[in-house]
């Protein structure tokens, strides 16, 4: 029996199932946007295939969605930690260090994410008057989601920030032996 009194709620399981509505309407969104890259490529490779010719909206509507899929999948990658990472040495680095180590990697891509996110205000101020070639879609609105992506992963580095900064040291990153790391690689599962 579990003394964590966030596993004992009953209220757990309905606080669960509200996050995961947002994130499956997210995913779906995702998905959504990828399935529509796909269609428009495969209809692209099937005119070029029958009618050797194909129709130039689709390619760039194929574009524009690959670019939203691209930054829509970062921000469900920084949202769930599935970003890559290198952790050889963080691993071995346990309670107080690995908490400074920990601080300085959120802090390092805060500052990287806001670099992104200025240079993306700047990127869709400059490409407001801009009209993409066949769709005649004004570029704000493509352009638009690379400062949503930075500002969504500052607000998630930030998260993380609050909730490691509130973690005692001796629980970042625990130290556990061989067993314990298989349990918990196959709880994961």
């Amino acid at each position: 029996m579990s003394n964590d009194p966030a596993q004992n709620s009953s209220d757990t399981p309905i606080k669960k199932q509200g996050e995961s509505v947002g994130a499956f309407l997210f995913q779906l969104f995702c998905a959504a946007i990828f399935l529509g890259m796909i269609g428009l490529v495969s209809y692209n490779a099937f005119l070029r295939y029958a009618f050797g010719d194909s129709f130039p909206p689709s390619e760039e509507w194929a574009r524009f969605l690959f670019i939203y899929v691209t930054f829509f999948g970062a921000i469900e990658a920084f949202y769930h930690h599935k970003h890559i990472s290198v952790d050889l040495v963080t691993d071995r680095l346990h309670g107080v260090p690995r908490k400074i180590v920990d601080i300085f990697a959120i802090l390092v891509s805060m500052a990287a994410m806001g670099l992104l996110l200025a240079g993306g205000i700047q990127h869709v101020l400059q490409t407001a008057d801009t009209y993409s070639v066949t769709t005649d879609i004004n570029m704000t609105f493509i352009n638009s989601v690379l400062p949503i992506c930075a500002a969504a992963a500052i607000i998630f580095f930030l998260r993380d920030l609050v909730k490691l900064l509130r973690t005692p040291s001796e629980k970042v990153n625990p130290k556990m032996s061989l067993e314990e790391k298989i349990n918990k690689v196959l709880k994961d599962i």
